[in-house]
């Protein structure tokens, strides 16, 4: 109870003078709040109703969130499982802020539409929108992309993209932060995740400081907001018709986590043994873990994150935090690893109130985004989800809380692992299990009614991957009752038109989709392609091409 209270009390410590919405805000934490605590709200908000939760079921007071009453059934969905498909991180030029290769792209669009296909998901990059200068917004190659989806009857989900895309300039695909607010963490460097080793991530800012104003007298809740509010009023003619779904980035990878490792070290093959680092030593961050260790008179414990904590490689029973019995599972380590995954859910809920405050009545479904890190998953204390705030292990559901959170503002829960087998994983790590990652996933998102977005891991068409995500996808939609169900195929590339690959892709399609009128048929010998024009062919050909 008393480290419920100080860190919901912490949210708003270290900023007591900064007038602003979020200023007064005690988020609901996912442990129990005592009764003098209650969730106020500026009115600057159009705020949920605090009553709007999952009241069908009763929570225990223990910080597992553990379920007391039976699972009650979904609402009913008559229809299969639309499929999207992400496009290239580059589909808007990082440098023109134009449409790349427009002429391959309204082929593949093209393709995408005769194949069935709902829709595609198109990350709008702040560093590309905003990259000249806070509050100046150029849309412009984004409005080409969306009017040339409504062209070819694709729908669009929006991606809200606040974080870096790559690791360095010198990477294909590499899309960093706006240049004045890089400018601002080049002054500032604790505007930057720090580990306990003084590296730092530029990845996503720091929420450490999410409330104050450290961007050109902004928050960095307040630019999140306005670049939401200004691309509700520039694609206002296109919200709940062709723009149909926002989510909302919340973190590395868009994905409400702390960067505990480098994102795209995450698919890389030794990536089974990754434990990530403690995200916690920026100044903002050591702030409130102090002020919060002090408010539960433990000042002792407020200096840093755990030690032993071991090394990045290590195998986590050679650790005296993260083997099986563990720091992780004394008083210390559930105050530290409450108050860090407090701290992310606090997050998560200042941007899902700012979402639903913007886009309310505008027809779009939201979502937001939760890592698929399901290494050390069989494991009895889940390092790797430690790391990245999600306070998951053998003894605590750390999902729940994240999908009760979602659930309070109707959101979707997007999540990744789609496609990928046990088999597989155990070759190399035995206690990797993505399929136990899922399942206990998409359980909580049924748990809360909420709706689900499957995602693929690895960017793969083989017979094998495809045929785990159909099976996946059942873990959802399956029954006389549904909640509603989609997936994202990430990404589109030159090798998704690949005759072989396509093939299996618009097998995939209908599969999902239980579509009765499917169209898609490529004759790669006769070089015709089944739609409304036998022009159609040189356009595909154009795709083929794409890179």
């Amino acid at each position: 109870m008393a480290i419920s209270a100080a860190i919901a009390t912490t949210t708003s410590f270290i900023h007591p003078s900064y007038d602003s919405p979020f200023t007064a805000l005690h988020l609901p934490s996912p442990y129990p709040r005592p009764a003098h605590l209650r969730l106020t709200v500026s009115s600057s908000l159009n705020s949920s109703n605090p009553n709007n939760s999952v009241s069908s079921f009763s929570f225990s007071t223990g910080g597992g969130g553990e379920l007391h009453h039976a699972l009650p059934p979904p609402p009913p969905s008559g229809r299969g499982v639309p499929v999207f498909v992400t496009l290239p991180v580059d589909a808007v030029g990082p440098e023109t802020g134009k449409v790349a290769r427009r002429k391959a792209m309204g082929a593949s669009f093209m393709a995408l539409a005769a194949a069935g296909v709902e829709g595609v998901a198109v990350e709008f990059w702040w560093g590309v929108v905003e990259r000249d200068g806070p509050g100046v917004y150029d849309w412009d190659g984004y409005v080409d992309l969306v009017r040339l989806a409504r062209r070819h009857g694709l729908k669009v989900r929006a991606v809200m993209a606040f974080h870096q895309c790559g690791s360095s300039s010198s990477n294909s695909g590499w899309i960093p932060l706006p240049r004045w607010v890089l400018e601002e963490m080049d002054e500032e460097p604790d505007l930057a995740y720090s580990d306990r080793f003084g590296r730092r991530s530029h990845e996503y800012i720091s929420l450490g400081c999410d409330v104050l104003p450290i961007l050109k007298g902004r928050s960095p809740i307040q630019v999140y907001s306005d670049f939401m509010r200004n691309f509700r009023y520039t694609f206002r003619e296109f919200l709940g018709l062709v723009i149909t779904d926002i989510q909302v980035g919340m973190g590395p990878a868009g994905e409400l986590r702390y960067p505990s490792c480098p994102t795209e070290k995450l698919t890389w093959p030794w990536r089974v043994r990754e434990l990530g680092e403690f995200q916690c030593y920026d100044k903002f961050m050591l702030a409130s873990l102090n002020a919060c260790a002090k408010l539960i008179g433990m000042s002792e414990w407020g200096s840093g994150g755990p030690l032993g904590a071991g090394s990045l490689m290590q195998n986590p029973e050679e650790t005296s935090f993260f083997k099986s019995d563990g720091s992780w599972n004394t008083p210390y380590g559930r105050f530290f690893l409450e108050w860090y995954s407090g701290l992310l859910l606090h997050h998560g809920e200042r941007l899902c109130m700012a979402a639903e405050s913007i886009f309310w009545n505008t027809g779009v479904r939201i979502s937001g985004k939760v890592a698929g890190i399901h290494w050390h998953y069989g494991t009895n204390s889940h390092p790797s989800e430690l790391t990245a705030g999600y306070y998951n292990t053998f003894i605590r559901d750390g999902y729940l809380p994240i999908a009760r959170l979602f659930a309070r503002y109707k959101m979707t829960l997007c999540c990744t692992c789609f496609d990928m087998q046990d088999a597989d994983e155990e070759k190399v790590n035995p206690s990797s299990s993505p399929e136990k990652f899922l399942r206990q996933l998409a359980f909580a998102a049924r748990m809360c009614n909420i709706p689900l977005a499957g995602e693929n891991f690895v960017t793969k068409l083989d017979d094998a991957s495809l045929t785990q995500v159909v099976k996946s996808s059942k873990l959802y939609s399956s029954g006389v009752y549904e909640p509603s169900l989609s997936f994202n195929y990430v990404r589109m590339n030159r090798d998704l038109f690949d005759s072989h690959n396509w093939t299996r892709f618009t097998r995939l399609v209908k599969q999902l989709s239980h579509s009765r009128n499917f169209q898609a048929k490529l004759d790669f010998g006769g070089g015709e392609f089944s739609c409304s024009s036998t022009l159609a062919a040189e356009e595909v050909g154009a795709a083929f091409a794409y890179h």
